[in-house]
């Protein structure tokens, strides 16, 4: 989940890497969906797909892309207990 403010023109992405920084696939920025607008826990979805389950007990590097945007907070929640929004 995300916590940002985006302006008018802003957004944004997140891609998920390996501890070496390589994009995990189906994890990578192209395969993120955009967000815009502001969001207080915005759930990120990569091709409409937000389950990290496969990745439990792994480490893995973030790489957030944004564009005229502020990021606040960020969690790794459980999407059982988490509202989509």
């Amino acid at each position: 989940e995300l916590n940002l403010d985006c302006s008018a023109g802003g957004f944004a992405n997140v891609e998920l890497q390996s501890v070496t920084g390589e994009p995990l696939p189906g994890y990578t920025l192209a395969d993120s969906d955009r967000i815009y607008h502001n969001n207080l826990r915005k759930i990120v979805t990569w091709k409409g797909q937000a389950d990290l389950s496969s990745l439990t007990g792994r480490p893995v590097r973030l790489r957030i892309q944004l564009r005229d945007s502020k990021l606040y907070a960020l969690q790794f929640a459980d999407k059982s207990s988490a509202t989509p929004r």
